[in-house]
C-alpha cells in the first residue's frame, strides 16, 4: 500500500486533470443531492442540474462523471435504509438546498 505522502506526491506530479479535492467534495453532496431525489419525491430541473455543474466543476474534470456516480451510488446504498425520522430530517434539508441551487421551485 502506498504512503499517504507518497500518493499525494504522485498525484501532484500527475497533473491537472486528476479530481481536486474540491471537485471530490462537490461530487459527494451533489451525488447525495441526485440519490435523494426519489426517495424525498422531488423531481429536479435538468438545467439547474447543469448550471451548477458549469458554475463548480472545471470544464476539464474528466473524472468528475465517474465520482459523482461513485458517490451518488453509495449515497443511494446509504439512504435506503433511513428510519421515518431520519428520512424526514434528510428530505427537509434536501428539499431546502434544492430550492436554493433552484433544482426544484
Amino acid at each position: 500500500m502506498m504512503k499517504p505522502a507518497l500518493l499525494a506526491a504522485a498525484l501532484c506530479v500527475a497533473g491537472p486533470s486528476l479530481t481536486s479535492a474540491d471537485s471530490i467534495d462537490f461530487a459527494t453532496h451533489l451525488g447525495n443531492m441526485l440519490a435523494s431525489e426519489n426517495l424525498c419525491g422531488l423531481t429536479y430541473r435538468p438545467e439547474a442540474i447543469e448550471a451548477l455543474i458549469a458554475k463548480k466543476v472545471k470544464a476539464d474534470d474528466i473524472e468528475f462523471p465517474t465520482t459523482l456516480n461513485l458517490m451518488t451510488s453509495g449515497s443511494e446504498y446509504r439512504i435506503r435504509d433511513l428510519t421515518a425520522s431520519a428520512k424526514v430530517a434528510h428530505c427537509s434539508q434536501v428539499r431546502r438546498a434544492a430550492k436554493a441551487y433552484g433544482f426544484i421551485e
